[in-house]
């Protein structure tokens, strides 16, 4: 049994097809067929349905996956300890939400090279989802996420809470009100990033928390797309404080909402049991001091 065999598995599994899987893992399609029928007889045991197209686990296969899945794992944790010296060039790969990264992250990567000119940050944005089967699967060292995170594989560490504003139009007929309730917006037409965002399942649930669904006009994949649509009076939004900058200011004006506004835990992620490397623990240190600080923005909002 070889670890390549494991990888072809894993890959088949996770397309459900031996074209994909080729391609995915850079080997002919014949090849990797040919390995996983060895790996079948060398087992006793047939791992996949082959259905046409498709190739769908068998119970054997999935009891394989799992295991499969383990020690690749473990092979390459003991791979990045080993190879994690100070005499290396130190890389990482960092993920952050949508709705932070833009915000954040560059901020520590100045940090970074200043503090440690030697450590290559990559970055990768992305959907929680996403990030999270990231770090599950290896690919990601941390994640800057919005919590709470309940896979039992992953560790969360709370950094901060921020508050989330209402934002609207500089002549939306709300931005002269002094106070705004959320009686205000419950027939307002809101915009908001796509379904597969945090942010947006905060915003919902504090709609519903409020007795009304809001009336979505708009979905954004970028929160700077979702000002821009705000600043145009097309909608209202519900945006993070750290999202909005000084130069939003002559477009959008940001209010809390009287009494209720709502408000979101932000986190790193990290998987519970993967060795961290030492780049990995500098830019954690680099992260936790950074968000120690208050969120330096200007929002332009009442009360900031």
């Amino acid at each position: 049994m070889e670890l390549q065999q494991l990888r072809y598995v894993i890959a088949v599994a996770e397309t459900g097809n031996f074209t994909r899987a080729s391609e995915r893992t850079n080997v002919s399609q014949p090849s990797l067929s040919q390995q996983i029928i060895n790996l079948e007889k060398e087992l006793g045991h047939k791992l996949f349905h082959r259905l046409g197209r498709k190739a769908v686990l068998t119970e054997s296969g999935q009891v394989f996956l799992e295991r499969a899945r383990r020690v690749l794992f473990e092979v390459e944790d003991a791979s990045r300890e080993i190879r994690d010296s100070d005499a290396l060039e130190r890389s990482i790969t960092v993920g952050a939400i949508p709705s932070l990264a833009p915000s954040l992250i560059p901020p520590l990567i100045a940090l970074s090279r200043t503090h440690y000119p030697q450590l290559v940050v990559n970055v990768w944005e992305d959907f929680t989802d996403e990030l999270s089967r990231g770090v599950v699967e290896g690919e990601l060292d941390l994640a800057v996420v919005e919590l709470p995170m309940k896979d039992p594989r992953i560790h969360s560490e709370l950094l901060f809470s921020e508050p989330l504003l209402l934002a609207i139009g500089i002549n939306h007929p709300l931005a002269s009100r002094r106070v705004v309730v959320v009686d205000d917006i419950k027939n307002e037409k809101f915009i908001m990033l796509g379904g597969g965002s945090t942010l947006t399942t905060t915003v919902q649930r504090f709609c519903g928390d409020n007795q009304f669904k809001p009336i979505i006009s708009c979905r954004c994949a970028q929160l700077s797309t979702a000002k821009s649509l705000v600043a145009l009076g097309c909608g209202i939004s519900i945006l993070p404080k750290s999202a909005l900058s000084l130069n939003d200011r002559t477009s959008i004006i940001t209010k809390y909402l009287d009494g209720k506004s709502p408000t979101r835990d932000i986190g790193v992620i990290r998987h519970m049991q993967r060795y961290q490397s030492r780049g990995a623990e500098q830019f954690l240190t680099l992260l936790r001091e950074h968000t120690k600080k208050p969120v330096a923005v200007g929002t332009g909002a009442e009360g900031v």
